[in-house]
């Protein structure tokens, strides 16, 4: 049965689901040329070429030098900010779930030197500690179906903003100013909701959690949010303001409950919880009227806590709020795929608009393999010995059956001497700069 399955793979139907992805965002691009080299350059993207840059999907596409591919992303005449919404609404079409969660949350690439854009020494979670880096917030759907990125925004530190010089050389608009990550994931949100997106939640980590004009812009719209806090974050009870972790002894032994978080690649993620009501339902300061909690996790091995706050404009089940908290674990796994599978995390550019460019099609490459996962997983189930179709399987097959490159052993032999000849030049550049150096 198992090898029945396997044949149910149509690398036609994929190819045709692409088509059908780029078409919604020809649109976008004002000439023939470069709607068509963006094509080519999603497909590098979704190649198993084993680092992404322009020069190497340059190579895959068949062009003679990598010309083409930076001009797309530097000077081409497009719109990514259009590309996105498209990309959004064909998400939402295929994922779309009034109960959906907004899941908004930080990356950062680390980088080496100082010019890129955004580039300085700060803390990245992705490092676990302060490195040369690159920070950008995203903005997840996510739903039973499936779940992928809709949204980006690049973090600007303010050593970059009190540097006019830097930021004209980078090619920083001149209307964008300091922005905190919560302040960025407002505007993403208030974006998505604008457009009429369905969702009922959003959720974040402590970044988010800690923002109460974030907190306030949700309630105002009516939209749940599940957000994670510090042990000392303060929260009003009963008129009076607490530390999150003083409030535990307000938790009765009887209150915990064993609840799953969701599944995990090795199984239900269960720990213990329990929920502690913190109003009557009375509007906090520039917030609306509804119901707030303190929600706690506490891990059943180590004992940790992590704390929630919580608001909803209607009475829900404490397997609700663990639910939605429990969605805060896909945006990590869309920075996986998104990083493993489509390159988000490669690029090699310096300016504000070739970041945005590079990171709107890694994320149309990202939507075709979460699209093409979800579909497959409705039309064929996997039968009993099988798991469904994944991002990671869609790209591996995909790459292998619809996307290889083109050329012939000439057109290798001719990459090989460009890039030998590039190195040779930049070399000289190098050797000639150090010679000049006091």
């Amino acid at each position: 049965m198992a090898a029945g399955h396997s044949l149910e793979v149509d690398p036609a139907r994929w190819q045709a689901g692409l088509e059908e992805l780029l078409g919604r965002v020809a649109g976008r691009f004002g000439r023939v040329e470069p709607r068509r080299r963006a094509r080519a350059f999603v497909l590098g993207l979704l190649s198993d070429l084993p680092r992404k840059n322009c020069w190497t999907i340059a190579e895959h596409a068949g062009n003679p030098s990598p010309d083409g591919m930076q001009h797309l992303l530097g000077r081409a005449v497009w719109d990514h900010d259009g590309v996105r919404d498209d990309l959004r609404a064909y998400l939402v079409e295929y994922l779309g779930d009034p109960e959906a969660v907004l899941v908004v949350d930080e990356t950062g690439d680390l980088k080496k030197g100082v010019q890129s854009v955004g580039v300085q020494r700060q803390y990245t979670g992705t490092a676990g500690r302060i490195e040369n880096a690159q920070v950008a917030v995203y903005l997840v759907y996510a739903t039973d179906a499936g779940h992928g990125v809709i949204d980006r925004e690049l973090y600007l530190p303010k050593g970059w903003i009190n540097d006019p010089e830097r930021l004209q050389a980078a090619g920083v608009p001149d209307q964008v100013g300091f922005a905190t990550k919560p302040a960025l994931a407002k505007a993403m949100l208030t974006r998505t909701l604008d457009a009429g997106v369905p969702a009922a939640w959003v959720t974040g980590d402590e970044v988010y959690g800690a923002d109460p004009a974030l907190r306030a812009e949700l309630e105002r719209r009516g939209i749940g949010y599940v957000l994670a806090v510090a042990c000392d974050h303060p929260v009003l009870a009963a008129g009076d303001t607490y530390r999150a972790d003083a409030l535990l002894r307000r938790v009765p032994a009887r209150a915990w409950q064993c609840v799953s978080a969701g599944r995990g690649a090795k199984g239900h993620r269960y720990y213990d919880w329990a929920f502690i009501r913190l109003d009557d339902g009375d509007p906090s300061p520039g917030g609306q009227a509804g119901q707030r909690w303190l929600l706690v996790r506490r891990n059943r091995t180590t004992r940790e806590l992590a704390f929630y706050h919580c608001w909803t404009a209607r009475p829900v089940s404490l397997a609700t709020l663990v639910r939605v908290a429990g969605q805060r674990w896909r945006i990590e796994e869309r920075f996986q795929t998104g990083k493993g599978l489509c390159g988000l995390d490669q690029h090699q550019v310096r300016r504000w608009r070739s970041w945005y460019r590079w990171t709107t099609l890694a994320m149309v490459a990202h939507a075709f393999l979460v699209v093409a996962a979800a579909t497959e997983q409705t039309r064929h189930p996997p039968p009993s010995g099988l798991i469904g179709l994944t991002c990671n399987e869609v790209q591996h097959l995909f790459a292998t059956l619809a996307a290889s490159p083109a050329g012939d052993l000439g057109h290798r032999l001719h990459w090989s001497l460009w890039r030998r000849r590039h190195q040779a030049r930049a070399r000289t550049c190098h050797y000639q700069r150090q010679a000049t150096q006091p």
